[in-house]
């Protein structure tokens, strides 16, 4: 991946826009996150993201391991047992993603309510 202007996420042709939206995505940011105590499986990985689908946390951990965020490892056993774990990259993208999260925790409650008028500062 390369772009005319190296490394500016404003220019549309810079590789750096896939990797923000990859990032930017809530079950990308929640999937990462819900691994930074170790593997887990695909079931906890769902129970903890409370509100995924299937075919959704499916489709983001995959987009996570084709971006070498997330290792996926099978072991063969009966039943089939699979675990996905954070990668060095993936670890070192939790750090922001973790402050992210907690600023939003933080100051939820200085956003409008969901359907309501906005609020002065």
């Amino acid at each position: 991946m390369t772009c005319d202007r190296k490394h500016d996420v404003y220019d549309a042709s810079c590789p750096c826009r896939q990797v923000l939206d990859l990032l930017a995505n809530k079950w990308s940011a929640l999937a990462l996150g819900a691994l930074e105590d170790g593997p887990r499986r695909f079931g906890a990985l769902r129970e903890r993201l409370d509100g995924v689908s299937p075919k959704v946390l499916t489709a983001t951990l995959r987009r996570l391991e084709d971006q070498g965020l997330v290792d996926r490892t099978v072991y063969p056993s009966v039943p089939l047992h699979v675990e996905y774990a954070l990668t060095a990259l993936g670890k070192d993208a939790c750090g922001p993603l973790a402050a992210l999260r907690h600023w939003v925790v933080a100051n939820i409650d200085r956003f409008p309510a969901e359907g309501g008028a906005r609020s002065a500062p």
